[in-house]
Parts: C-alpha cells; structure tokens; sequence
C-alpha cells in the first residue's frame, strides 16, 4: 500500500471565518464563513483521495491491517483512531466539556435503551467514544481553557465589585468552591442581568484586561448568554503560533478567536453550557465536569512531540528543509501548512494532507516548509514537562 494524497472535508459552521481556510489552501473566499477542515476517516465527513477514486475510510476498510499496522487494530479495531482538523474560528464556539471513554460508553447506551434517537438534537452521545483534544495555533489564539485558581477569581470579584455577582464570591468561598459556582451560573433565574451587570463593570478594567477582553468577544458573539458569566470562572489563554491547549474529558473550555491545528480522538461527544442555542443538560453536565483548578492552560511539546495523557493521537508539527522520514509500522496523516513538501512522492502544498499507512516502514519527506504530523498516541500515558 503506498502513500494516498487527501484533499480535505470542508466543514462550514457560522462561527468560522470566511478568510482563513482559503487563503491557506490558495483560493478566492466565497463571502460564506469555513469552519473546518477534517483530514482524517470521519464516517460523517471522510477525506476524499482523487488519484484512488475513494475516501480514506474506503481505503482503510479495504485493508485495515496494512493500512493502520497491527498494533493499532489490537488497541483500536479497524479504524485510524484519531481525526485531523484545521480549525479557524471568527466568533465563539459553545462552552463545553467532553466525556470520558467510561462516561461516554455508559451514557450512549443509556440513550439507545431510552430509544433516544442518535440524531435527535437533545441526545447527550452520539458514540460510545470520548473525545479528547489538542489545539496547536497557527496564528495568535485565544480560548478559554478549565478553571482559574479560586484565588485568583475570587481576587478578580474583589476588583469588579458588581453586587449581583456577590452570589459568586459566597460560592467560591464555601466547600466544593468551583462546583458551587459553576452550578450556582447555570442555574441562575436571570442570566440576562448578570451578564449585563458584568458588561458594564468589564469594560470599567481598560483594553489591556484579560476578564475584559473575554467578556468584550463573548457578549457580542451571544448577548445575554450564561456562557459571558461562566467565562469568569475560566482561564483566558492566548496562544502564539506552535503554542497548545489540551483539553481532556472534564475540561470546560471554548474556543475563541484565531486557526489552529486540531487533533482528536474519533468522536462527537460534547456537552455544552454556554454561547450556545443547542440543547444544554446541566444534570448529565454536572456529572463529566472536572472541577479541578488548572493554574496553567498551555500543554508543552516533549522533544517536539505534543504527547497527551491519552493512547489515541500525538501531533508533530516540524519544519522541513531537506530530508526526513516516516515510519515505524504505524499510520500518519501529513497535513502541510507552509511551502511545499513530497510525502513519499505525493507534493503537499498549504490545505493538502498525506496518509501514510503502516506497511511503508520507511517514507521520506523532503522539500522545504511545515507540516503537522499526526499518529496514534503511546500505550502508556504521558504527562507534559
């Protein structure tokens, strides 16, 4: 089996800009906004492989074991475990938090025994699967990433001294602090006032202020949303270019501004409680959240590897300027995003991907630019440095 060339999935979401998936693929935008550009064997939207006349879920399917090598059929069956994306995004996406394996194999079963049907748009889990997740910006990032020391937002209600947010403080200073307050939000009778409370006391804090700037993006993307007073409780993160989140099962996180390269584990799990109109289940909410403090957001390369707590992806992203090879029986997707490299022969400019399945044990990448590597994750968990 030898190296397929992808063309992406183009995925169009209101939130995603209009701009920035065209000019990295070389084409005229259209005006509409494109969200997302799936580079991977998605059953709902697979990479299409023109010189083969399939899509890549085809071309594995036809052949799992050469094309994902035998230690990731043992761990994961006869799929390729992870899905590779660019995401660009012009306006908030949903606050939400993902399940684990555990959480998500129980509740999807739940559901099917309710005889929920697996498109209904209230269902909570539309696969058995969690979805842990990655970001790698490509250009300045910003993103609201697991909760903020309760310290330091109990400091920052101090500073606001907005009375209808004096709820907030009392619930921080209690037991369980974060659950308290994350629930005493969601379960608030008038969000509309406290967002608008809130409005009026952020932009008090100056344009240099992180909680302003929050509140700046969120309240025009969603007025009088839940999700403006959530965003409270969270860290602000602003990724430069090769900087990343993770974002595990229990992290409660949204995605901002900016593009980036995302890496998955294959599914479509995602409870949401906030700058959303989709449905919100804050019992089963309450269940997945991690309520832990995270004091720092940002999750580092290892050796130049970004290698997560989980077996199902690790992201490569690399510089090419000469030769350098793939390999070690197991599957990569090749995703370039700069100049213009060969995988194996297949010429990858911007927007374009290469799979390169487990049986070529040894693939040279060579020209001059940058990729993002994608493979499946090491057996045993990784913690960043």
């Amino acid at each position: 089996m030898s190296v397929v060339r992808l063309e992406g999935a183009l995925r169009r979401y209101d939130w995603g800009s209009p701009t920035a998936i065209p000019e990295l693929l070389g084409v005229e935008p259209d005006g509409r906004p494109l969200a997302e550009l799936w580079f991977g064997a998605h059953p709902d939207d697979p990479s299409t492989a023109p010189d083969h006349g399939a899509t890549l879920d085809e071309i594995i399917a036809a052949d799992p074991l050469q094309a994902l090598g035998s230690s990731v059929v043992e761990r994961f069956g006869e799929r390729l475990p992870f899905l590779l994306k660019v995401l660009a995004a012009d306006k908030a996406l949903s606050i939400q938090v993902h399940p684990t394996r555990e959480q998500a194999h129980a509740g999807f079963a739940a559901e099917d025994a309710a005889g929920v049907p697996r498109d209904d748009p209230n269902r909570n889990y539309r696969d058995p699967n969690h979805k842990p997740e990655l970001i790698c910006a490509l250009t300045p990032f910003e993103a609201l990433c697991g909760f903020r020391p309760v310290v330091e937002t109990r400091a920052l209600l101090t500073e606001l001294a907005v009375p209808e947010l004096e709820f907030l403080s009392a619930a921080l200073a209690g037991p369980d602090p974060l659950r308290t307050a994350f629930t005493a939000v969601l379960e608030h009778d008038d969000a509309g006032s406290l967002v608008a409370a809130l409005t009026a006391a952020a932009e008090g804090l100056g344009r240099h202020s992180d909680l302003a700037r929050v509140v700046e993006l969120t309240s025009t993307d969603f007025p009088g949303d839940v999700g403006v007073v959530l965003a409270v409780l969270l860290n602000y993160v602003r990724l430069d270019p090769g900087e990343a989140i993770y974002l595990g099962a229990g992290n409660v996180h949204a995605y901002l501004r900016g593009t980036g390269i995302e890496i998955m584990a294959n599914s479509d799990n995602v409870l949401r409680c906030g700058l959303t109109g989709k449905h919100v289940d804050v019992a089963e909410l309450l269940k997945v959240t991690d309520f832990s403090e995270l004091p720092d957001p940002r999750w580092r390369a290892t050796n130049g590897v970004f290698a997560v707590p989980v077996p199902d992806f690790r992201l490569v992203p690399f510089a090419v300027d000469g030769l350098v090879t793939l390999g070690d029986d197991e599957p990569w997707v090749v995703l370039c995003t700069a100049g213009t490299v060969a995988v194996g022969g297949s010429v990858l400019t911007p927007g374009y991907a290469a799979f390169v399945p487990a049986a070529d044990e040894s693939v040279p990448v060579e020209g001059k630019g940058t990729v993002f590597a994608a493979a499946a994750g090491v057996t045993v968990p990784m913690a960043p440095d």
